[in-house]
């Protein structure tokens, strides 16, 4: 790796305050780099949007939907920062030459939707929170929020899609979630989030998106299909995302059918997507199995985008 690449602490947990520094130390390193905001959280977190490259197509990667899986947040900036040294060295990479590909597309990377919501995993509710006593309720009254996987307001962001919503709600209803906790609440009506809201608009705004990926813990697999049905050459690009990573393809069941980033884009935006539940193991996975993970997805990382050109 290039000398000016030399690299975050991936040897402790990456909350907001680590994502920031991060951002602000990319942004200085690599003058190309656009740093942009997606807009705010529930509790007024930015969340920062790192774009590279000039090229009409438009590719989104996006990470840490839940808290508990901070741990794909690590793994967008680790990427961001050796796709961002590696172009500016005039790098081919794996077979993709970076400066091409950078005139052919532009790279969209949120490394963490859900702040709010990682920093409840990683650091608990402090009492000068405004939703203390309402979120330690939704936690059984318990201050352990190391399990939490939905944002400040106790709703599962991944689930916050217009996408299967009322189905979803029909399977809410069965499994009596009335409302927020820790996972699994879909929120009042779609887009209801300001996190959800704000990916969904700036996805809509960008056009020519062809390739939306979204990083998950864990289990190896890779959904690109909703309803069992796939959107033209979908099927073959993820196939070769499976082939590079070893993960198998699968169709989400039960409640993890609906209400998704990955169902919306399919449906409601004829957008091609995949879900990566990325690793193995019982969430939240070890910071142990940071580079394990990293290396296994390394090579889709760059080069994916060309399988959805």
């Amino acid at each position: 790796m290039p000398d000016d690449a030399r690299r975050m602490n991936f040897e402790m947990p990456i909350d907001h305050a680590a994502l920031t520094e991060a951002v602000r130390t990319f942004a200085v390193r690599y003058p190309f780099l656009r740093v942009t905001s997606l807009g705010k959280t529930i509790l007024g977190r930015d969340i920062p949007v790192l774009a590279v490259g000039s090229g009409r197509r438009q590719l989104v990667y996006v990470g840490a939907h839940h808290g508990m899986e901070w741990l794909t947040g690590a793994w967008l900036l680790r990427f961001a920062d050796e796709f961002c040294a590696y172009l500016k060295a005039g790098r081919t990479v794996y077979g993709v030459c970076l400066p091409t590909f950078a005139e052919r597309f532009t790279l969209h990377i949120i490394p963490m939707l859900n702040p709010d919501g990682v920093e409840y995993q990683l650091h608990g509710v402090s009492q000068g929170n405004p939703l203390y006593h309402r979120v330690i309720g939704m936690n059984g009254g318990s201050a352990d929020f190391s399990h939490w996987q939905a944002n400040a307001r106790g709703v599962d962001l991944n689930h916050n899609y217009d996408a299967g919503f009322a189905e979803y709600k029909s399977w809410e209803a069965s499994a009596e979630i009335l409302g927020g906790g820790p996972t699994r609440y879909s929120g009042q009506e779609p887009e209801s989030e300001p996190e959800v809201r704000a990916l969904c608009s700036y996805i809509r705004f960008l056009g020519n998106v062809r390739l939306v990926a979204s990083f998950h813990t864990q289990g190896e697999e890779i959904y690109y299909r909703y309803g069992g049905k796939a959107l033209p050459g979908a099927s073959e690009a993820a196939r070769r995302v499976a082939e590079l990573t070893g993960y198998r393809l699968s169709d989400a069941t039960g409640p993890a059918a609906y209400g998704g980033l990955t169902d919306w884009c399919l449906t409601k935006c004829g957008i091609r997507a995949l879900t990566l539940e990325c690793g193995r193991g019982e969430n939240p996975l070890p910071l142990t199995q940071f580079f394990q993970v990293y290396l296994k997805l390394r090579e889709a990382l760059f080069r994916m985008g060309n399988f959805y050109a």
